[in-house]
């Protein structure tokens, strides 16, 4: 067992146009003065990281480190969301998407997906400058337009999207291997791979690839109804990153998973700030530190009713009251017989041939 690293957060809620959000000195000395001790860093964001920079140059890389070293703080992993959602996008949301790429292969889905993939493959490389062993990403999706099976759907249509997904992904994940970083998918709705079942069917189409993994966040476990403490034991090989993150689930006679159409403030699943939700931290530490989890305690915040920086300074304490320092020898060793292989035998009435 060994005891998990954080408290962290994850930038991507916080970053803006305003001090002390608008640069990563800034933003650093914010989350040290909270108590963090690791950031993840959405890569997306030229305020906080110059992505393809940090993929070719090794200065720029120790620079970072090194200024965040004098704040007493950690790159935990870079993220790729929003980069990764476009690896896969279904044609209904071209549109929605769009945004999420650069200004000059916009409105070109084929230069929009080739963009994608350039951008994890420099995120792999930056990763590997930067020290880190993980990474955070979304997979995409093409099924997901079709995950209610209304109308009946065609014979082999899921088969072909992750055949896709799976294709598509695998020379980013050669990538990451040769770069010695894990990609930790973060399962959630809206991603082909939303849950264990999809995971594993995505995870068989790339070969059981070692750096294909998961971001667990308990958060999008729990609107969905999962076990999300049975699914810390069932993935523990395959879980490299965690979200700390809150929520709710209370269903209605009017509503429930599907939520209505109704807005974050409204539905019967929705995030909250650490504390203020339904899920059980103590069940998720405890089992992240008997499983021997490798990594950190990330932060994400996303509440419709708290403001941001409460979140952030009350998530500080929060993940630290609940980080477990793991013990290093048994409760019950003041009791130990001192037996050897002799006396054991002897107790159980075994005679030597």
């Amino acid at each position: 067992m060994r005891t998990i690293k954080g408290p962290a957060i994850f930038l991507a809620q916080f970053a803006g146009d305003e001090a002390p959000f608008n640069s990563l000195e800034a933003i650093a000395d914010w989350s040290a003065e909270l108590g963090y001790q690791g950031i993840q860093i959405p890569s997306w964001d030229s305020r906080l990281i110059d992505l393809e920079l940090a993929a070719e140059s090794q200065d720029y890389c120790d620079e970072l480190r090194g200024m965040l070293a004098e704040r007493d703080l950690e790159i935990t992993e870079l993220s790729t969301h929003l980069q990764g959602q476009l690896v896969a996008v279904h044609p209904a949301y071209d549109e929605m998407f769009d945004a999420f790429a650069a200004p000059e292969v916009q409105g070109d889905p084929v230069k929009r997906q080739r963009w994608a993939v350039e951008q994890m493959q420099l995120a792999a490389q930056a990763s590997s400058r930067l020290g880190l062993s993980g990474h955070a990403s979304f997979p995409g999706a093409l099924a997901w337009p079709y995950f209610y099976p209304w109308p009946q759907r065609p014979a082999g249509l899921v088969e072909t999207a992750f055949d896709e997904l799976a294709r598509r992904w695998l020379p980013i994940l050669n990538a990451f291997d040769e770069a010695g970083v894990d990609i930790g998918f973060e399962i959630h709705p809206g991603e082909d791979l939303h849950d264990g079942v999809t995971f594993e069917m995505f995870l068989e189409r790339v070969n059981e690839h070692p750096r294909c993994n998961i971001l667990y966040d308990p958060s999008h476990l729990i609107l969905q109804q999962l076990d999300y403490l049975g699914f810390l034991d069932c993935y523990r090989e395959r879980i490299k990153l965690v979200h700390i993150k809150d929520a709710e689930f209370n269903p209605t006679a009017k509503q429930g998973v599907y939520g209505g159409y109704q807005s974050w403030i409204e539905r019967a699943g929705r995030f909250r700030s650490l504390g203020d939700g339904q899920v059980d931290f103590s069940g998720i530490f405890s089992r992240l530190a008997a499983n021997d989890f490798p990594g950190w305690a990330v932060l994400e915040w996303e509440c419709c009713l708290k403001h941001p920086e409460d979140g952030a300074r009350e998530g500080a304490e929060f993940i630290r009251r609940h980080i477990i320092r793991v013990t290093e020898h048994a409760f019950d060793d003041f009791a130990a017989a001192g037996a050897d292989e002799a006396a054991n035998r002897r107790m159980m009435g075994i005679e030597h041939d």
